[in-house]
């Protein structure tokens, strides 16, 4: 049966690698540190982490797990994640996927044997989180996971027998959880679509932990509509299914436009959907210096928007407080306008502070020094989305 997966999947992929090229071996990477021993690891997967320097106890943790024909080495120079770990202080935990597990380096997402609670790759990847918060007294209420194609599937899977361990997570050109458990599923997974109510694609997330009665995990998909490898259709299907998951509508809350030709649609804020215009498969990412911007272009990392700066707003990491209520409750409804103090605006959940300075969430524009003195107002024009509003409220 593994032998079956190895071929499938290569046949899968061989037309995109044939387009795009194939990632390099892994290349050094002189701040990723590989962690030889993190406890059970029945997935045999590696662990290795991004820490940065002098991080405080109490920070959160983004798991960010890599594609096909990638691996930890290429997740860490390209996504932007540890630039906005420095920036946001958190740890990231980059799980990798031998050979020997996988011919291509293609997390399991489509095996019960490595995907379901307890067992295998998805074992490992839990037994990783309880290493990286042990070392570092991280936050266990603030852990997070993120992953592109096979490793969206693997995340997707992940939130699903993992709703416990997992604030929230952002699925990257994936799959929904538990779309396949064979290699035939598979690729019918990627190319078409599954003709399942949202019923009926909960019911699946659900049967992964039997009598959870706990919060489940807020979810932000990204899906290019140019995509013809894990086709545009799974970005409805997970919208589908992780509405239905939370009990909201299928029909959104807001509509908001965002650089790179990308269509943000948030549902009651527990799910978002972004859509990039014409964009194929992989992480997309905005080389720069922009506050907005990050991450670097190579093989599956494709220029437009940088989707981790984003993806860690929905987290709300650039928060610096747990991310446990929607953007929407922790200031008032969308339009509201508020002037205040930058100490107060950053105490609201409205702005943030970095080095002494104050930022509006969402907009991340500069409002100067962190005091009771500063005075700004701010307006919300989407659920967690705050511009400057001087002079207008």
């Amino acid at each position: 049966m593994r032998k079956l997966a190895l071929a499938g999947l290569a046949a899968i992929t061989a037309a995109v690698l044939t387009t795009v090229g194939v990632a390099s071996a892994d290349p050094p990477a002189s701040s990723l540190v590989q962690v030889s021993s993190f406890g059970a690891n029945p997935g045999a997967l590696a662990m290795y982490t991004y820490t940065p320097s002098r991080l405080e106890t109490g920070r959160p943790v983004v798991v960010a797990l890599h594609g096909c024909t990638q691996g930890a080495a290429d997740y860490y120079a390209h996504s932007g994640w540890p630039a906005l770990a420095d920036r946001w202080r958190f740890e990231v935990v980059f799980p990798q996927q031998p050979t020997a597990n996988n011919s291509l380096k293609c997390f399991n997402w489509f095996s019960t044997a490595d995907d379901t609670r307890g067992n295998g790759e998805a074992a490992s990847v839990k037994s990783m989180v309880d290493k990286a918060i042990a070392d570092h007294g991280s936050d266990s209420s603030r852990v997070f996971v993120t992953g592109l194609s096979a490793g969206g599937g693997m995340t997707a899977d992940l939130l699903a027998t993992y709703p416990d361990v997992f604030t929230a997570g952002s699925i990257n050109a994936g799959l929904p959880a538990q779309c396949a458990t064979s290699v035939t599923e598979a690729t019918n997974c990627q190319q078409n679509d599954q003709h399942l109510t949202p019923a009926q694609w909960a019911s699946r997330v659900k049967a992964q932990y039997p009598g959870y009665s706990g919060p489940w995990p807020r979810v932000a998909i990204w899906q290019g509509t140019g995509d013809y490898t894990v086709y545009p259709v799974n970005g409805t299907e997970l919208r589908d299914q992780w509405t239905a998951v939370h009990g909201v509508s299928q029909s959104p809350t807001s509509t908001q436009s965002l650089p790179g030709s990308t269509t943000v649609t948030d549902y009651d804020g527990k799910v978002r959907l972004y859509s990039i215009a014409g964009m194929g498969h992989g992480t997309a990412v905005d080389p720069g210096t922009g506050p907005a911007q990050c991450g670097s272009t190579g093989a599956y990392f494709l220029a437009g928007i940088c989707s981790s700066y984003y993806t860690g707003v929905f987290f709300g990491l650039d928060k610096g407080s747990p991310a446990t209520t929607t953007a929407a409750t922790t200031s008032a409804q969308a339009g509201t306008c508020v002037s205040a103090s930058n100490y107060a605006h950053t105490q609201a959940g409205r702005a943030h502070q970095s080095s002494g300075q104050t930022y509006a969430n969402g907009s991340n524009q500069a409002m100067g020094l962190w005091n009771t003195f500063t005075i700004h107002a701010l307006r919300e024009t989407s659920p967690g989305y705050w511009v400057l509003a001087d002079g207008q409220c």
